[in-house]
């Protein structure tokens, strides 16, 4: 291999070599056996999958991480609260959570992508700042509205001041009931069957979406809204739609993650969702301008483990550990970071790179695959 493509390779795979790398050096200390590693990977790759995959359609029309998916969990919560509330149990408790959270996640999507139609070209921090705005109506609602403006049946989810929502909520009635529909066991290990058939339903829904006429124009307006717009594509529109989907499969997700679970903090459940589910797809080889299915789960396998070695090693290895926990923080935020420096570094140079071609009175499409633009 010539230096010019290991540096190639380096740049592409960078954040993929480096937790591989040390999740293998975690392995050791942490003291952990292989299959309880495993079991916990089969675990959390159905708890954290489908929250993941609702990043991709933002990124195929163009408009990066979508640190907006938090308003699709405050909405899945939503549903939850009024599961509970109404005593529905089971998994009809899960549909009918997702049939109140779902309006919800359409209205919140709209919004959402209308704001980033007038901040085009920094929608990632838009997302992240709109996501705290509408975190502090979410407050509102959960902590003054349910109880005094809208009935609670359930007393005792309500604070002790008779309106509000208790800090900690316990999905008891609805705990693990999708997993538990069907649990294969495969030697020593639990697979989860329907949660990984919902899973794989929506990997193929991704798939069958890009070939649609939607999809495509998705694509068209991800690689150039320009040329879209010229093209008779309504472009903000076919952006609304991608974040409005993308909130509804994060709807979903979170729903899918706290049944999991078994229980919500009713606050701040959703404060870290968006942050870890762009963590991982970032870890599994993604940017801000490409990714796939393949990336989501590559991403969830690399970083949970890593989550699942890291604080036992730092315990094991420094006697704390918290040691573990910062470094878990640490390196989420760090991948992430990595990530948009690694992106910003690759669309400098290819600029670059077209303008000496051009000064030298090259064409940078020739310089690629020949064709003609």
């Amino acid at each position: 291999m010539s230096a010019k493509k290991f540096t190639k390779f380096l740049s592409e795979y960078a954040v993929v070599i480096i937790f591989v790398v040390a999740t293998v050096a975690c392995i050791g200390p942490s003291r952990l056996s292989v299959t309880y590693i495993v079991q916990e990977i089969i675990t959390r790759l159905g708890r954290n999958s489908f929250l993941v995959i609702s990043l991709l359609l933002p990124i195929f029309a163009g408009m990066g991480l979508n640190f907006g998916m938090t308003l699709g969990a405050m909405a899945g919560q939503i549903g939850l609260i009024f599961a509970v509330d109404w005593g529905v149990a089971g998994w009809q408790g899960l549909v009918f959570a997702l049939l109140v959270g779902l309006p919800i996640s359409v209205l919140l999507g709209w919004v959402c992508g209308s704001v980033m139609n007038r901040a085009k070209g920094r929608e990632m921090v838009t997302g992240y700042i709109l996501a705290f705005f509408i975190n502090g109506i979410y407050q509102f609602f959960v902590l003054y509205m349910l109880g005094s403006v809208i009935p609670m049946r359930n007393p005792s989810i309500l604070l002790s001041r008779g309106y509000g929502i208790r800090n900690t909520l316990n999905l008891e009635s609805v705990r693990q009931s999708l997993d538990n529909i069907v649990m294969a066991r495969i030697g020593p290990f639990a697979v989860p069957v329907v949660t990984f058939a919902v899973i794989a339903l929506l990997c193929i829904f991704v798939v069958w979406f890009k070939r649609t006429k939607l999809g495509q124009d998705m694509r068209a307006v991800g690689q150039d809204m320009g040329v879209a717009d010229a093209a008779g594509i309504p472009v903000e529109r076919t952006r609304i739609i991608a974040i409005i989907i993308s909130t509804m499969f994060a709807c979903a997700g979170q729903i899918i993650f706290l049944q999991n679970m078994g229980n919500l903090a009713t606050y701040n459940a959703h404060d870290q969702t968006g942050f870890f589910a762009v963590a991982a797809i970032l870890v599994g080889g993604a940017s801000v301008t490409h990714a796939s299915i393949a990336n989501v789960f590559i991403g969830v396998v690399l970083l949970h483990a890593m989550f699942i070695v890291s604080p036992l090693a730092g315990q094991n290895l420094f006697g704390s550990a918290m040691i573990g926990e910062y470094f878990r923080q640490f390196i989420g935020y760090g991948v992430i970071a990595l990530s948009l420096v690694l992106y910003a570094w690759k669309s400098r140079k290819a600029a670059s790179d077209a303008r000496s071609l051009i000064r030298t009175g090259g064409s940078p499409a020739a310089n690629g695959k020949g064709g003609k633009e």
